[in-house]
């Protein structure tokens, strides 16, 4: 640390748009009106945004409540950094939108934004991150904006201050860089103004009470609001709205400090501004803050800080924009990494250090859409990186909100992702893990292990977690692959073939030569019955509605014809249906069909059974072999079809068995009571030994399913694909007549 002035000069700021008296407003808090077809509720840079997209589309009667003044929370203290790169595929949609609308904003507007495009360079200093970065070079190919792997010698040119010995490639992408975040909310203000959208405040909403026609009455000090639809955008408020309609987010508030040196001559010397870099190794990132360096790390798991108790007692009433006080000493070692990588940081002083909230959800990533099992809800939260998402995320919710259906596929940041197996424990442990891990190596098949296992993890859990790498399905721990004595145990991610490449290989030589069992309890599932039950599905599926005993596979189509969902639909008995979707589908499609259901007044009951319910896969050509060792019920070819369902006893357990497989061979997915799990799996085991039967897990499923031509949603169909483009045309029946 020698050279290195930790002074504070508590007089000195950042150049926060909070701080230019100019342009912050004091409107007079009144309503104005008493009705609106959207009520946003926060206004941060997302809350606004949205309202700007909102009314400049066209809509009609939005308003935006803010309980303090537009920017309060966190939007006001963000480091303001904007970058095209997201490790994702369509989040860069999102960034780069974000992006092209921030550039023309001063000049539609007529206020300044402060938007500073140097460029920024991802430092890569370890052999690992380089072929981290030539594999982000493979997903960049998906977008058009810029993005390029240079040289040492490239990043020395466009960041002259760097200790070179340390870099050894970089990851360029021009046009990023950094906007005063104050600033960027005032102009989506006057945007919004502009095109006839109401924002008031300081107005705070007390309670929101659900009306029987699905619209909303919103309760302020000022009078009711009845509003068609409400959109959560309220920050780190967010999850006191949400207790207001029943919810609770998992969201959490963290610690983040960023610090700002005085002038730094070597800076000040230059004729260009500096690129943002991300030193991902040192874990932090740095801009120049006019003539000197901003810098923020992300400290380890075990050192950052969560803001428990607002989570306990929720945000101190009047919170609005204070900030935290610093603690230097918890964030010296990226301190010191940061002047070994940028040398003149060790004769510059610290000048400001700003230590405030930002939200976080369990995976760092935003819960953007509408909320299954409250009607006409719909959230925009969780943003640790709210200033880049703003502008993409307020176009995309508008254009969700205005066309009925999502404009591209973003399943990622749906927040029907988690569950009630989602608890207040799992989400501190996840955002801690995941603050701690902002900028380790993004490998494929990645997995994360804190909070794990949850109350959700299945009946098999216990049984199989030695024998096995488990992945995480939403919640449940299901097998990847299974151990053999000499095969190096344990999750060993790579960008090359690791530890479970060959494993793999003999899974799928399992079911292909003779017969493998398989957990699919992660599924979603659920029973559907009633006097519209066929009316219901003949409208949801582009597929015909299978007869008593049949199954089959049928695809949610959005009203402009992209796959929104894919599941298998069997008819149980007359009028009782069972539906089955992927574990990350479960709540995605379960709201689309609720909706669907109240949209078109059909009397059915729908009744989510996924947690209730085990399902156990056998596949292979004895499959049909081990499995009538367990039955009296004839389970040949003639009296057993494909995509037959039955219901019968395996061992004296009931299950209902379809003659289904997603490896492409012969199999049965057998549906059982989740209690029964574990005797039916050991009936089945003891049952196949003499035709060698084994385990199996989801990594030889998949690529059983890719080699027969199987397709997954999620892959090679969603909401970015119409079925034809997947090769679906099976499936749909043109002929259908549709009612609408």
């Amino acid at each position: 640390m020698a050279g290195f002035n930790l002074a504070i000069y508590p007089d000195t700021f950042l150049d926060l748009g909070l701080l230019l008296g100019p342009l912050k407003e004091n409107p007079s808090p009144s309503l104005r009106k008493d009705k609106a077809d959207t009520v946003i509720i926060g206004g941060g840079c997302v809350g606004v945004s949205l309202a700007y997209h909102l009314a400049k589309a066209g809509l009609k009667d939005v308003i935006l409540l803010e309980k303090s003044e537009l920017t309060a929370g966190s939007t006001w203290h963000a480091a303001g950094l904007t970058t095209y790169f997201h490790p994702g595929i369509n989040l860069k949609k999102i960034h780069a939108y974000s992006i092209k609308l921030y550039e023309k904003l001063e000049e539609e507007t007529g206020q300044a934004v402060g938007f500073h495009q140097p460029g920024s360079i991802r430092i890569a200093s370890t052999p690992t991150r380089v072929d981290e970065f030539k594999y982000q070079m493979t997903r960049a190919g998906w977008h058009p904006t810029e993005q390029y792997l240079i040289t040492p010698e490239k990043v020395q040119e466009l960041f002259p201050l760097l200790n070179m010995d340390m870099v050894l490639a970089g990851l360029y992408n021009p046009g990023d860089g950094h906007i005063d975040p104050y600033s960027l909310t005032m102009a989506l203000a006057a945007g919004a103004r502009k095109y006839g959208a109401q924002l008031n405040y300081p107005v705070q909403v007390t309670n929101l009470n659900p009306r029987s026609d699905g619209t909303w009455e919103v309760e302020t000090p000022l009078g009711v609001i009845q509003a068609k639809r409400i959109v959560n955008t309220a920050g780190f408020w967010a999850r006191e709205i949400g207790k207001m309609v029943g919810l609770e987010h998992p969201l959490i508030p963290v610690h983040h400090q960023y610090v700002v040196t005085s002038t730094i001559p070597e800076v000040k010397a230059l004729r260009r501004e500096l690129p943002v870099i991300r030193d991902l190794e040192g874990s932090y990132y740095l801009r120049q803050e006019r003539d000197g360096l901003l810098f923020g790390p992300y400290e380890s798991e075990k050192k950052m800080k969560l803001q428990d108790s607002w989570v306990t007692n929720g945000v101190p009433p009047g919170f609005g924009k204070e900030l935290f006080e610093s603690d230097l000493d918890r964030i010296m070692e990226h301190i010191e990494a940061a002047m070994e990588m940028v040398p003149v940081l060790k004769q510059a002083n610290i000048i400001n250090t700003i230590a405030g909230p930002i939200t976080y959800s369990p995976d760092i990533l935003p819960m953007v859409g509408p909320h299954q099992g409250v009607r006409n809800y719909w959230v925009a939260i969780g943003f640790g990186y709210g200033i880049i998402h703003a502008g993409g995320i307020g176009k995309y919710l508008s254009d969700w909100i205005l066309e009925g259906e999502p404009p591209f596929d973003l399943i990622e940041l749906d927040p029907n992702r988690y569950g009630k197996w989602t608890t207040t424990e799992y989400t501190a442990a996840k955002a801690r893990e995941s603050y701690g891990f902002n900028n380790i190596v993004g490998y494929p098949k990645e997995e994360r292990f804190a909070g794990r296992p949850t109350e959700r993890a299945g009946a098999l859990y216990d049984l199989l977690r030695s024998k096995c790498s488990m992945g995480f399905h939403a919640g449940w721990e299901q097998p990847h692959w299974f151990y053999k004595p000499g095969d190096e145990i344990g999750y060993k991610p790579s960008f090359r073939r690791t530890n479970w490449f060959d494993p793999v290989g003999r899974e799928y030589k399992q079911v292909m030569e003779k017969v493998g069992v398989i957990d699919l309890s992660p599924f979603g599932k659920f029973k559907v019955k009633g006097t519209d039950s066929v009316k219901l599905l003949d409208h949801l599926f582009a597929n015909v509605v299978p007869k008593v005993g049949t199954t089959n596979i049928s695809h949610m189509l959005t009203p402009r014809g992209k796959v929104y969902a894919e599941l298998t639909v069997s008819q149980l008995y007359p009028g009782e249906f069972m539906l089955v979707t992927g574990s990350g589908s479960e709540l995605h499609d379960l709201r689309w069909i609720e909706e669907e259901i109240v949209r078109g007044g059909y009397k059915v009951e729908i009744e989510n059974v996924t947690d209730e319910m085990g399902v156990l896969g056998v596949a292979g050509p004895y499959a049909r072999q081990v499995l009538q060792k367990l039955t009296a019920e004839d389970l040949s070819d003639v009296s057993f079809k494909f995509l037959q369902s039955k219901h019968l006893k395996l061992s004296d357990i009931a299950v209902t068995a379809i003659r289904i497989s997603y490896t492409g061979e012969l199999g049965w997915e057998l549906y059982h009571r989740k209690e029964d799990s574990v005797a039916l799996y050991s009936a089945i085991m003891e049952a196949g030994q003499k035709e060698g039967i084994d385990n199996f897990g989801t990594y030889a499923l998949n690529a059983l399913r890719l080699e027969k031509g199987f397709r997954a949603w999620g892959a090679e169909m969603n909401c970015d694909t119409n079925p034809l483009e997947a090769g679906l045309e099976y499936f749909v029946k043109l002929n259908k007549v549709y009612v609408l």
